[in-house]
């Protein structure tokens, strides 16, 4: 069973929201100037009005405005600056997905090699969507043997792919929540359960990495000769 989300405490969402403004910050160069704008703006134009209309009712309306602005600011230099960290760093895209809104089940680096190229499962409304991260030439071998194997239980299922990059042909890691929302929704909730399973089923036997295995994960020659003697 599913725990029920913990209420944050007041206190917790602003120790959030300074962690979130220090990263901006740090990550984007107009993140303060714009902030101030979004600040000195709507209250200029309420101070504007009042004068003008003397009417103190406005002077409500104007901090609303005023921390609707700076919200959106926030928001949207937020998701920008976060989009930019991730790009390059493995599995980025698997925990992009993770927090979308929607119906959206992950499974994170399927398919693996030890250079840390992976191939992450995704299944929602449009079908399964396989999104493939690391080096491009490798990938794509990884992508066509994980998609050959997934094909022998989705059925009728649409299958999209798409190798997460910033070369002409990939996927940037910022535009990986738009596409999968404009993709067409080809399942219904029960097929999307149904497919689940499935999935589940020929995901619970574990495959190891390709390629070389480093040195520090190779068992000793004792640990080997155990192995040999069970």
């Amino acid at each position: 069973m599913a725990k029920p989300q913990e209420k944050v405490s007041f206190g917790e969402r602003l120790k959030q929201i300074g962690q979130v403004f220090s990263f901006t910050a740090k990550q984007d160069k107009w993140f303060i100037p714009l902030l101030v704008a979004a600040v000195l703006i709507p209250v200029a134009l309420t101070v504007l009005v009042v004068l003008l209309t003397g009417g103190y009712i406005w002077i409500p309306v104007g901090i609303m405005v005023t921390l609707l602005a700076a919200v959106i600011v926030l928001n949207l230099r937020s998701n920008a600056a976060m989009m930019n960290a991730a790009e390059g760093q493995p599995g980025a895209a698997a925990s992009l997905i993770e927090n979308m809104r929607g119906d959206w089940r992950v499974r994170p680096a399927a398919a693996s090699t030890t250079q840390f190229d992976m191939v992450h499962v995704v299944l929602g409304r449009p079908g399964l969507i396989l999104l493939a991260e690391g080096h491009p030439q490798r990938v794509r071998g990884l992508l066509g043997g994980e998609k050959k194997r997934l094909s022998k239980v989705i059925g009728n299922a649409p299958i999209y792919d798409f190798v997460i990059g910033t070369e002409e042909g990939q996927l940037p890691i910022r535009k990986v929540r738009t596409t999968l929302m404009r993709l067409p929704r080809n399942l219904t909730g029960k097929d999307v359960n149904a497919l689940d399973k499935r999935l589940g089923a020929l995901m619970a036997r574990p495959q190891m990495p390709k390629g070389a295995i480093p040195k520090n994960m190779r068992p000793t020659k004792g640990q080997f000769r155990q192995q040999r003697q069970r």
